[in-house]
């Protein structure tokens, strides 16, 4: 399935190079403009205007387009991001680099303001709250 989508995504980047887009399948453009999503998401976590309305604008679709891409997923565009800027909250947390960094810095940095709401999204996530995490896994649990 991965280089499926390695080679669609390939397929899309060098029709767009050529500009002879319109002569890939609707699957293959589809698969290209999801990964192409996912790639922009992954590089602007640390944006706090970050959202799918962004997301959209900078890909010139709607935002109605941008839920058609992600229906036949388990995820939609905000929980994707969501997902994976606790995600990136998570690691930086464990890491000890980050030991003596608060919480709510830590979640800042990955666009949580409200350190009430990252914290209800953190342990509904992980289970136990962001302190209790960090302590867990300084003590090797």
């Amino acid at each position: 399935m991965l280089g499926g989508v390695a080679l669609d995504l390939l397929t899309a980047t060098l029709a767009q190079r050529l500009d002879i887009e319109g002569i890939l399948s609707p699957e293959t453009r589809h698969t290209a403009l999801r990964a192409r999503v996912v790639d922009f998401v992954d590089r602007h976590l640390d944006n706090a205007e970050l959202s799918p309305r962004t997301v959209a604008a900078a890909h010139h679709i709607s935002l109605r387009s941008l839920h058609r891409l992600f229906e036949g997923e388990a995820t939609t565009p905000a929980e994707l991001i969501r997902a994976k800027r606790l995600e990136r909250c998570r690691r930086d947390l464990c890491n000890p680099l980050y030991a003596r960094q608060p919480v709510h810095l830590i979640a800042a940095r990955w666009g949580f303001a409200d350190k009430a709401h990252f914290s209800r999204l953190f342990r509904a996530r992980y289970g136990r709250s962001p302190q209790a995490y960090r302590a867990a896994v300084a003590a090797g649990e």
